[in-house]
């Protein structure tokens, strides 16, 4: 008898999607490329991922009519965001198929258990502490010490629901900031990390895993700037343990899809896992345009129960994220035939996400720069005049 865990979906069909932000859409246009079809679930009409599907149910997240809606229209149903309602899913996963499940939704959607799954899967984490009360912070300042980072245990991202504390004196005016006594909170010991990187993995509704290579991700104000692949730009045992530490949490979670990990590199080659999301990631884009398969398709093999190809770097690359104030000096040098003055050796691939609203620190789009230097690529960047 075919099990829902081993059913395949195959092109012609619908994919539903819950969300209908960038990731939605860069995944429609991924699986429009395969042959299929595509509905989604936003409360915003005309949302990206609306202007590239057959059909878009506008609706809350939460509004369990409108799941189920999506739920006849389509033969498999994925998110492309952690923030959509875990109970919404429930249902849809007990109505439709969902092979990502809710579980992994309830996990990632709280930094605690999140990080306690991440334990149970035998991959370390930097120390944390719960924090019900004040009493319980100044308790954990004083054994971790300062900068710690206080956090909100649920939402929150891109820098948001975060206060870094740097004096042990701001306890209260963090505790007060971030709602403490009314919401969950929890506090995580400052890494003193030498690189942020992150692992994309996929895992099929088979066991079957493959990773992307690492990337070296690079943050400002809270928000991914940057995002480089390149062989040896990481050493090749850090990478096998980096990938190793992705795949070990894929196959605990029980992962059907993608889950990104990302993760601070200590200077002795210590890795810790900061933060998972169940879905395709900022900074997997790099494998758009630089790898024999893009982070979407694998996603989308793993939903439908298709074998998943080995993802391999075909050249060097640079992900530029392009946020709400990037976009306009981006357009004049467009207008101005900027393209043409990139430096030798520089492709760069423009993706736009067709937002109608552009905000300062929104992400509004990336570039790809294909490059044998990557180095070459990160000083065009900075000297440009797009990103300044």
């Amino acid at each position: 008898m075919e099990t829902s865990n081993m059913r395949r979906i195959l092109p012609g069909a619908t994919i539903g999607v819950l969300g209908g932000g960038q990731l939605g859409r860069m995944l429609a246009l991924k699986g429009r490329e395969m042959g299929y079809r595509f509905a989604t679930l936003d409360p915003t009409p005309d949302s990206p991922c609306g202007q590239v599907s057959d059909r878009q149910v506008t609706a809350h997240y939460g509004d369990e009519g409108a799941a189920r809606e999506l739920g006849r229209i389509a033969d498999v149903i994925t998110y492309e965001f952690e923030n959509v309602n875990a109970g919404v899913a429930a249902v849809l996963e007990r109505e439709s198929y969902v092979p990502q499940g809710s579980e992994l939704l309830r996990t990632t959607q709280h930094r605690l258990r999140e990080k306690r799954a991440v334990e149970a899967a035998g991959v370390p984490v930097a120390p944390y502490r719960e924090i019900q009360a004040i009493a319980d912070l100044r308790e954990a300042l004083q054994a971790f010490g300062a900068p710690c980072v206080l956090k909100t245990a649920t939402g929150g991202y891109d820098g948001k629901g975060q206060f870094v504390i740097r004096r042990i004196e701001q306890a209260a005016e963090a505790f007060t900031s971030l709602g403490g006594g009314n919401v969950e909170l929890i506090v995580e010991q400052f890494v003193d990390f030498e690189r942020e990187l992150s692992v994309v993995a996929a895992r099929g509704t088979d066991g079957e895993v493959r990773t992307f290579p690492p990337a070296w991700n690079v943050h400002v104000n809270g928000v991914l700037h940057t995002s480089t692949a390149a062989p040896g730009l990481i050493p090749a045992d850090v990478d096998a343990r980096a990938r190793k530490m992705a795949a070990d949490i894929a196959a605990s979670l029980n992962v059907v899809g993608l889950i990104a990990v990302e993760m601070f590199l200590k200077a002795d080659g210590t890795l810790y896992v900061n933060e998972l999301a169940p879905r395709p990631h900022n900074s997997g884009h790099y494998s758009m345009d630089a790898c024999t398969a893009s982070q979407f398709e694998l996603h989308l093999r793993a939903v439908c129960g298709l074998p998943l190809p080995e993802p391999k770097l075909l050249t060097p690359v640079v992900m530029v994220n392009v946020l709400g104030e990037h976009v306009a000096p981006l357009l004049r040098w467009m207008e101005a035939g900027g393209e043409r003055t990139l430096p030798e050796g520089v492709d760069a691939k423009l993706h736009l996400y067709g937002k109608a609203e552009s905000k300062p620190g929104r992400k509004m789009g990336h570039v790809n720069l294909l490059t044998d230097d990557p180095d070459k690529a990160l000083r065009w960047i900075e000297t440009c005049g797009i990103w300044t």
